[in-house]
């Protein structure tokens, strides 16, 4: 149980990580003012001060993650530096918050000021790029989209398998691959011996950044750079 919070203490942070954590652990649904309040020791009157109705809430859950999505660095660095610093911090941002995607899904984004922003940012970067306003869109859409299938693609031992029956998960996996026609599925067959050992996943997400930034490095360089 974590531990109480005063209403007097109460901020609009504390709310947030904390309906964030009950979604990460249980999903959106199991989010309801009534459960943060009794959650963080208060009356469910004291985070109205902060959020009306769970609508309100869901939008600054979303507002809250999307704060971090920036081009953490400098104004001179290349776009595609600064746009691969954005797609990481998306990444991440997904990775410590599974419920993202569902967040991103259940609110109206245009009322997201940090999510605009980020917007805006990743437009300026693509028109730099040599993208118009138009595709610069498109490809930021595509960028977004992808962030969230790398995630959930993200290969490995589920989650909810227990710690000691990887092993058992991962030697399961293996033979159901070579238990396939060999001549049939040659490749999948080769595929078993990589479930000997769990993925590296760092190294898999830095390949999926490098291939959705490369596709737009790639698509802009038949573009007119911006002056």
């Amino acid at each position: 149980m974590p531990p109480k919070t005063s209403a007097d203490r109460l901020t609009r942070t504390a709310v947030a990580e904390r309906a964030l954590r009950i979604g990460d652990e249980e999903g959106l649904e199991a989010i309801t003012i009534r459960r943060l309040a009794q959650d963080l020791g208060v009356t469910p009157m004291a985070l109205y001060w902060h959020f009306k109705n769970k609508d309100e809430l869901l939008l600054g859950l979303t507002d809250h993650v999307m704060s971090e999505v920036r081009a953490d660095r400098t104004a001179d660095d290349p776009w595609p530096a600064q746009l691969r610093a954005m797609v990481e911090a998306l990444v991440r941002a997904m990775r410590q918050h599974p419920c993202m995607p569902d967040l991103l899904h259940a609110v109206d984004k245009k009322g997201v000021e940090s999510f605009t922003r980020a917007t805006n940012d990743a437009l300026a970067l693509l028109e730099r790029a040599g993208f118009p306003l138009e595709e610069g869109y498109w490809v930021a859409s595509y960028l977004l989209h992808a962030a969230i299938g790398l995630v959930a693609a993200q290969p490995g031992c589920p989650a909810m398998v227990p710690p000691d029956q990887v092993e058992e998960w991962l030697r399961k996996e293996r033979l159901q691959l070579e238990s396939l026609p060999a001549e049939r599925y040659p490749q999948m067959v080769r595929l078993a011996d990589s479930y000997r050992t769990l993925p590296d996943t760092e190294r898999y997400f830095d390949f999926g950044i490098d291939l959705v930034i490369g596709a737009v490095e790639k698509m802009a360089a038949t573009r007119p750079v911006a002056s």
